[in-house]
């Protein structure tokens, strides 16, 4: 497959609900059985994306924004009301049999392994429903099940597994096919730092080994940070940014902070007053910068302190991408 090939591409794409309200009463629930009031709701509003073979692409909004039902759609568990959806060269509701051979599927909050059996019998299960060879399954799989950490887990059920060791099985487990396509929705949700540490490494690994595609989902924002380059961000079942990460946090200079440490105690009443600039005090040499404006506002607030006193050191305050994300929704920011 050529790597300029789209792996993913949805045009148009959208999903209505039917939403149904009760009417009051018993005469209203006596209507209610003859005819229920609803309303339409369209949890994916139009959307259109495509997504190239080796990307690691970041699908965030808040909850109910929609981000669910698009990764359902693209796995082909819901059809779309309209729009058109192309995955791996294939309609993920047409030709589902030979479809789900080409993806790999990690629920956080849902399990593809059998609850009550050892982990390896699971995966040689999946194994026959992949129909996978033994020399493939052999010469991959042991690679994964070393760089997961996974070996002394095999023999146990999977019932005796801890969160984080079932969380990395299921990660093995979508991957026994070695899959051009892996779709993860919330694959660290309650995880530890160090699983979660694993877990990244190993993505980073077989999206450089194998150019695997990787669509992420996730509250964990960290993660977005530590894996994608490029992000979609969906509000309200609309795509409202999609781009390069770097960029989005290039354009929210409003909420950055400019940390100053002077050489000497420094008044309040020394420090340039500059528009949209508000100082704020962390100790009797150091003060925050908060600063609302473009990059050459940075640049002029940063000359203009130092023309004035001597510092010792300055430096940069990135704004996280969860404070981004969050002052998005809460303020309605535009993003371009």
């Amino acid at each position: 497959m050529d790597i300029k090939q789209n792996i993913i591409q949805v045009t148009n794409l959208r999903k209505e609900f039917k939403s149904y309200s009760s009417r009051s009463g018993l005469t209203g629930a006596f209507r209610d059985l003859l005819t229920r009031n609803y309303k339409v709701m369209a949890a994916v509003d139009d959307i259109s994306l495509t997504i190239k073979q080796g990307e690691m692409v970041g699908y965030i909004g808040e909850n109910g924004a929609g981000k669910s039902t698009t990764i359902k759609m693209l796995t082909g568990i819901l059809t779309p009301t309209s729009g058109t959806v192309l995955v791996n060269g294939m309609n993920p509701h047409k030709e589902r049999e030979q479809f789900v051979r080409t993806i790999g599927v990690v629920f956080g909050q849902r399990s593809q392994l059998w609850w009550d059996i050892a982990v390896q019998e699971s995966f040689r299960l999946l194994k026959k429903v992949y129909r996978v060879s033994d020399e493939d399954y052999n010469s991959h799989m042991s690679h994964v099940i070393e760089t997961l950490d996974i070996g002394p887990l095999l023999d146990k059920p999977v019932r005796k597994l801890s969160l984080g060791q079932r969380m990395r099985c299921e990660l093995a487990a979508a991957l026994i096919h070695n899959p051009p396509l892996l779709f993860l929705d919330e694959p660290t949700i309650g995880l530890d730092v160090l699983v979660k540490l694993k877990i990244r490494e190993f993505l980073k690994e077989i999206n450089e080994t194998y150019n695997t595609t990787i669509l992420l989902t996730t509250h964990d924002l960290s993660d977005i940070e530590a894996l994608c380059e490029r992000v979609v961000l969906l509000d309200e079942g609309k795509i409202v940014y999609d781009g390069r990460l770097d960029q989005l946090q290039a354009g929210a200079v409003e909420g950055k902070q400019v940390e100053f440490e002077f050489i000497e105690p420094v008044a309040a009443a020394n420090l340039p007053q500059l528009p949209q600039v508000y100082w704020e005090q962390k100790d009797a040499t150091t003060w925050l910068a908060q600063l609302n404006g473009d990059e050459r506002a940075v640049s002029k607030l940063i000359s203009t302190v130092i023309e004035a006193n001597p510092i010792s050191n300055v430096r940069m305050n990135k704004v996280s991408t969860e404070e981004m994300i969050r002052k998005i929704y809460e303020e309605g920011m535009a993003i371009s």
